[in-house]
C-alpha cells in the first residue's frame, strides 16, 4: 500500500469522510419480467460500480484482485469453496464484490457521528441507511438512560464488562453469540473464554440456518457436514439443487455447475420460485458466455410447493422401489446397503405404502415430473443433492433432510467420488465456528480435550442455542448478551419480542465492523467494540497475523488482510477476546491470554492438540490450498453413528396444506442483500426494484383473494401457540404478482421477521421456521 492510500484509508473524526453519508431511500415499486439468466455483463457492471462508489478505483482493483486468492483474504460473504489448484485472476462474484466494498469502504462512523445522531433518531433509519454509513472507528458506550453513544477507551470498556460479569449470580446468566464471519482463531478463543467463565451459552448463526442439516446428518451418517468436494460436484452425473438460490446466495457455485454441465451432468432444480441462477449462467470469465446465450443449467425445474420437499423425496424413493421390484438389482446398491446400512427394511416398508396422489398434492407436481426425476436418478452413477435454507427452515426440516439422505443411501451415493450430500452453508466460516467449539452442546471428547490442554474445567451443562437464549432473555434470566459479529436483532425471529428481550439485559456488547439495528436494540447499558474485518491488516506485537477459515466442504485455508485499518482504535476479534479475558480472569489464569493475542500460531497449536483433523495445523494450513478435514463417510465409508452404520430413518410424512383464504409464506433474500446486510433496493433477477416491503403472490391467488397487483396490504401471520391462536402483523406492504406456486408467497427478511413467532421452530433442531408461515393478507383502507 502506498503512503498516500494508507493516509486516505483512516479518516479522523470531523473529516469529510467521517460525516453522515447521504442515502437514497426509494419506496416506489417497479416490476418487470424475472430474468432468465444470472451474472453476465450486468453483474460485472454492478460489481465495479459498488466498488468505485465505496472504495474508489485504485482500492477496488487492489482489493478485488486479492479476494479469494492464495496470497489474499477469504471473502466475507458465502462459504462456497475455491477449486483446488490455480485460481482465476478474478475469483469473486457480484455479491462477494459488494460485501468487500461494504467492508473496505472509505466511509466512517466516528464519535462525531454518534454525537450528532441520537439512538432514537437512528432507530427510525433503515438497515440499508445504517450499513451505508461506513466502518465504526472507536469503542462507544451508551450509558443507562443516555440518548447518545459516547466514546470510551478500551481499558474502561473491558473493566465495565468485567464488573458486570462479576455481578452475575451465575456464569449462565451471560450469553455469547457468534456470527459466521468470525475466524477459526477468534472462535476458538471465544469458546475458551466462555467455558473458562463457566458457561456453554454459545449460540451462533448455525442455529438459525443449517442446524437441521447438522442434526439430520449426524443421525444418518454420523457427521453433521457435507460429504462432497468441489471436484465431486464438477464430475457428478446428476445434481439436485433443492431449496437453494445459488445465483444470489452462492454465485461462485454457478461456475462449478457450468463445468459440471460441460462434463455431461444433468441438473434438476427443485424450488418454489423460478430463480435465474438455476436456469442459465453467463460466466463473465468465459467470452463465449458473454457474447452468446451462456450455459443452460437446469435440465428439469420442479416447482415444488413450500414444505413439499420431504414428500418429493419420499415419492422419489417410492418410484425407485417400484423400479427395483420390477427389475431387481438394477436400482438399489444392495452390497452397500448390506455392508454399511441399518434400518433398510423398516424404511422400505414405509416407502411401499406411499400414496402417490398425496405426494402430488403435497408437492404440487405432476406424477410425470416425478417419474422423469426417477429415470434421471436411476441412470446416474454419481448423484449429489445440494440444499440450503429452503429445506432447513421448516417444522419438519430434520425429517426432510433425513429423507434426502435415505434416498442417496438406497443407491449407495455416500462415500464414492462424484456423489454425496451437499448442504451449502451460508456465511463464510459458519462451519468453522462449529468445528472450533461454538456450540452449546459440544461432545465430551471436545470438552475433555480443552480441559486437558489448558488446565481448566469446562462446564458440562448444555447451554442455550439462539431460540432458548431469546426465551431466557425474554424471561429476564440473562444479564449480559455479547455478540461477536453479526446483526442478532435482525437475524432472529419475532423482532418485537427480540427487541424487548434485549432491553431486559443489563448489558449488551456488540463486536462489529459496521452500524446495524442490533446497536439500537440495547440493554440498559450498551457497548459497541469496533473490530477488524477480513480485508484489514492485523498487526500484533509487530508481527502480521494470519487467520483461517473452513469452507462449506471442510477445507481449511489462510486469510490475509492487507488494508490499513480505518482507525488506530480498532482491535482484531482475537485481540478483543483475549484482552477482555485477561481483564476478567486475571493475568494468572491458566490460559496465557496475552500470549495467544500476540501470536495466532499459538492458538493454532492449541487447536491442533484439541480438535481431531488439525494435527500439525500451522504447517499444513500454509500449503497453497490449505488442507481438507477428515470425513469418515466420504473417505472410507466409516459411519461414526452409535451402531457404526449409516441409518435409514423412518418418519411420518409431513407437508403444508394451505388453509382456506390463507397463504404459506417463505422469507428470503433479495439479490441486493447478503444475510441481514442490505446493499440496495433492487432485486434484479426477480425484476423487482425500488421497494423491499413487498410480498410475491401467484396471480390466481390474488384474484381469488380479491386483490390486485401493487395493492397496499398488511400481512398477518397465524400460529397455534400454547395459549391458542397467536397473530403477528406488519403493515405498509404491497403485493407483487409473481409466479409462485398456488397457495404460496414470498417476501424479504428482515422486514418479515416479525411474522415468525419465537416458538415456531423445527422439530429436533429448534431452528426458527421462516419458510412455512401461515399468513393472511389484509387490504389497506
Amino acid at each position: 500500500m502506498t503512503s498516500t492510500e494508507s493516509d486516505r484509508s483512516a479518516s479522523a473524526p470531523g473529516s469529510p469522510e467521517a460525516s453522515e453519508t447521504a442515502v437514497d431511500e426509494p419506496t416506489r415499486t417497479d416490476t418487470s419480467h424475472p430474468k432468465t439468466y444470472a451474472a453476465g455483463v450486468p453483474a460485472v457492471a454492478v460489481s465495479m460500480k459498488r466498488g468505485f462508489t465505496q472504495m474508489g478505483p485504485v482500492r477496488t482493483a487492489r482489493t478485488l484482485l486479492e479476494l479469494n486468492q492464495r496470497h489474499g483474504f477469504d471473502c466475507p460473504g458465502c462459504a462456497w469453496p475455491e477449486k483446488p489448484g490455480g485460481r482465476k485472476p478474478a475469483e469473486f462474484c457480484e455479491n462477494g464484490a459488494k460485501a468487500v466494498a461494504e467492508e473496505a469502504t472509505r466511509r466512517r462512523v466516528t464519535p462525531d457521528f454518534f454525537a450528532t445522531h441520537s439512538v432514537a433518531e437512528l432507530r427510525e433509519r433503515s438497515e440499508y441507511w445504517l450499513s451505508q454509513q461506513g466502518r465504526i472507528t472507536h469503542p462507544m458506550l451508551l450509558r443507562d438512560g443516555a440518548t447518545h453513544y459516547e466514546p470510551i477507551d478500551w481499558a474502561d470498556a473491558y473493566r465495565l464488562i468485567s464488573d458486570e460479569l462479576a455481578a452475575l449470580d451465575s456464569p449462565d446468566d451471560a450469553v455469547f453469540y457468534t456470527s459466521g464471519r468470525t475466524s477459526n482463531e477468534a472462535a476458538f478463543v471465544y469458546q475458551l473464554f466462555a467455558r473458562s467463565l463457566g458457561t456453554n451459552n454459545l449460540p451462533d448463526c448455525s442455529n438459525m440456518c443449517h442446524e437441521s442439516s447438522g442434526h439430520a446428518l449426524s443421525t444418518t451418517i454420523g457427521i453433521g457436514k457435507g460429504s462432497v468436494s468441489v471436484l465431486d460436484v464438477e464430475n457428478a452425473d446428476l445434481i439436485l439443487i433443492a431449496g437453494q438460490n445459488p445465483g444470489t446466495n452462492h454465485p461462485r457455485m454457478l461456475s462449478i455447475l457450468g463445468d459440471a454441465k460441460r462434463n455431461g451432468a444433468k441438473i434438476v432444480a427443485i424450488n418454489p420460485l423460478p430463480e435465474a441462477g438455476l436456469m442459465r449462467f453467463r460466466d463473465p470469465q468465459r467470452p463465449g458466455d458473454i457474447l452468446g446465450a451462456g450455459t443452460t443449467l437446469a435440465d428439469e425445474f420442479l416447482q415444488v410447493r413450500l414444505g413439499g420437499d420431504m414428500a418429493l423425496f419420499r415419492g422419489l424413493a417410492a418410484l425407485l422401489l417400484r423400479a427395483e421390484n420390477a427389475d431387481p438389482g438394477t436400482v438399489f446398491d444392495h452390497d452397500f446397503l448390506e455392508t454399511y446400512c441399518s434400518g433398510v427394511e423398516d424404511y422400505l416398508a414405509l416407502v411401499a405404502d406411499t400414496d402417490m396422489d398425496e405426494i402430488c398434492e403435497a408437492t404440487g407436481l405432476r406424477l410425470a415430473e416425478l417419474e422423469t426425476l426417477a429415470r434421471l436418478w436411476i441412470s446416474s452413477d454419481k448423484t449429489i443433492v445440494c440444499w440450503a435454507m429452503g429445506l432447513t427452515q421448516h417444522k419438519h426440516a430434520v425429517a426432510t433432510i433425513e429423507e434426502v439422505t435415505n434416498t442417496l443411501l438406497l443407491s449407495g451415493m455416500i462415500g464414492k467420488p462424484g456423489a454425496g450430500v451437499c448442504p451449502v452453508r451460508g456465511h463464510s466460516n459458519v462451519q468453522g465456528d462449529r468445528t472450533m467449539g461454538i456450540w452449546e452442546q459440544m461432545p465430551e471428547s471436545f470438552l475433555a480435550a480443552v480441559d486437558s490442554e489448558f488446565g481448566i474445567t469446562s462446564p458440562r451443562r448444555v447451554g442455550y442455542d439462539v431460540v432458548d437464549a431469546l426465551r431466557a432473555m425474554r424471561d429476564g434470566k440473562i444479564g449480559i448478551f455479547m455478540s461477536m459479529g453479526g446483526n442478532f436483532v435482525s437475524a432472529t425471529p419475532d423482532t418485537e419480542v427480540t427487541k424487548a428481550a434485549m432491553a431486559r439485559c443489563r448489558l449488551t456488547v456488540q463486536v462489529s465492523t459496521k452500524l446495524n439495528a442490533s446497536h439500537l436494540a440495547t440493554g440498559s447499558v450498551a457497548l459497541i467494540l469496533p473490530t477488524l474485518g477480513r480485508t484489514d491488516r492485523d498487526i500484533r506485537d509487530g508481527k502480521r497475523q494470519l487467520v483461517t477459515v473452513e469452507d462449506s466442504m471442510g477445507s481449511v485455508h489462510l486469510s490475509r488482510g492487507s488494508l490499513t485499518p480505518s482507525s488506530d482504535c480498532m482491535r482484531s476479534e482475537v485481540g478483543i477476546i483475549c484482552e477482555l479475558a485477561e481483564t476478567v480472569l486475571g493475568s494468572d489464569h491458566a490460559v496465557n491470554w496475552s500470549g495467544l493475542a500476540s501470536d495466532y500460531d499459538r492458538i493454532r497449536d492449541h487447536v491442533a492438540a484439541v480438535v481431531p483433523g488439525f494435527e500439525n495445523f500451522n504447517d499444513r494450513v500454509r500449503q497453497p490450498d490449505g488442507f481438507l478435514l477428515p470425513h469418515p463417510p466420504r473417505d472410507s465409508r466409516e459411519f461414526p453413528t452409535e451402531s457404526g452404520r449409516a441409518v435409514l430413518t423412518v418418519n411420518d410424512l409431513e407437508w403444508l396444506p394451505t388453509p382456506q383464504g390463507r397463504l404459506i409464506l417463505q422469507t428470503l433474500r433479495s439479490h441486493d442483500q447478503y444475510n441481514t446486510t442490505i446493499y440496495g433496493h433492487d432485486d434484479r433477477y426477480r425484476g423487482i426494484k425500488g421497494n423491499r416491503r413487498i410480498i410475491m403472490v401467484n396471480p390466481d391467488d390474488l384474484a381469488e383473494l380479491g386483490l390486485v397487483d401493487d395493492q397496499p396490504v398488511s400481512i398477518v401471520s397465524e400460529f397455534e401457540g400454547a395459549d391458542g391462536l397467536e397473530e403477528r402483523r406488519i403493515d405498509d406492504f404491497r403485493v407483487v404478482s409473481y409466479p409462485t406456486p398456488r397457495g404460496n408467497a414470498a417476501a424479504y427478511y428482515p422486514e418479515t421477521n416479525p411474522l415468525v413467532p419465537l416458538d415456531h421452530v423445527a422439530t429436533k433442531s429448534n431452528t426458527p421456521v421462516s419458510k412455512g408461515i401461515t399468513v393472511r393478507l389484509v387490504a389497506a383502507p
